[in-house]
């Protein structure tokens, strides 16, 4: 077979071998989460024990006793952030799907021109994924700081005190408001305008695009995120909710209006749980 023809057919299905790579992607990582992120635990029961997390108490750390300040040696540090960045891919693969298939369809355009000034999409991704990476190693410390602070559960990795958990909801819903919550939301929004304003060339262009994007999306998400703290970092209905919810932020027509409604029922909420 020519090789003209063979990179010929090999562009025609680029996006969809994207789109694939992608979607296994995020099936795998939802399956790690659900499994227990190799915690020694399902996320089923973890669910079960966080959806209130701070009516629990502290006696059921000794089910996850392996997770308490005393035992976060090496590998335990290493699951930890291997946990969060799960997570991460997990929640955000679907929202920076179209992103990812814009560049990897401008990557298809610019090699049937014989312009090979571009890098694979996959470049583009591994940027955007290192930044949630980054994200991911500060949440497992901050993490570890609450969980010393006796306030979040070493068993549920929730919230245990009412006033924090409200404060955390009003803050993030204040968050949803706010401006600069929209000029990320903005970019994460417009991926055809993202792309334009941002290229570079090359492998490094790609990465350091990849990374930018990541950024805004780190920019636009990671209030939320903190809200993994309140029902319980390994939840998975507070996971899948918080997930549909960035999706729908950034890929709907609606999607500015969601956030803001979001953001009103957050603050109404972590009022009534202090007034509770």
């Amino acid at each position: 077979m020519p090789a003209g023809t063979a990179l010929e057919r090999l562009l025609r299905h680029d996006g969809a071998i994207t789109a694939v790579g992608l979607s296994v992607l995020c099936a795998l990582t939802w399956a790690y989460i659900v499994t227990g992120a190799g915690l020694g635990m399902s996320a089923w029961d973890m669910t079960t024990m966080a959806f209130l997390p701070q009516q629990h108490g502290t006696g059921e750390s000794a089910q996850m006793g392996a997770m308490t300040p005393d035992h976060w040696g090496a590998r335990v540090w290493i699951l930890m952030v291997g946990m969060w960045w799960t997570m991460m891919i997990a929640m955000m693969t679907p929202s920076a799907a179209p992103t990812i298939l814009l560049y990897a369809r401008v990557h298809r355009h610019a090699l049937a021109q014989d312009d090979h000034g571009t890098a694979p999409a996959s470049l583009f991704a591994t940027g955007y994924f290192l930044v949630w990476l980054a994200f991911s190693i500060a949440a497992a410390a901050l993490q570890l700081v609450l969980q010393r602070a006796g306030i979040v559960s070493a068993a549920t990795m929730g919230s245990q005190i009412h006033w924090i958990s409200g404060v955390a909801l009003i803050v993030t819903g204040l968050y949803q408001l706010s401006p600069l919550k929209n000029a990320c939301l903005s970019h994460c929004r417009s991926p055809a305008a993202f792309l334009s304003r941002h290229w570079r060339p090359g492998a490094s262009g790609a990465l350091r695009l990849g990374a930018l994007h990541g950024a805004y999306c780190v920019g636009c998400c990671w209030m939320m995120m903190v809200l993994l703290f309140v029902g319980g970092v390994m939840n998975l209905v507070w996971i899948a909710a918080l997930s549909l919810l960035v999706l729908a932020e950034k890929v709907l027509s609606t999607g500015r209006w969601v956030g803001r409604v979001a953001g009103a029922v957050m603050i109404g909420w972590g009022v009534w749980i202090l007034l509770a």
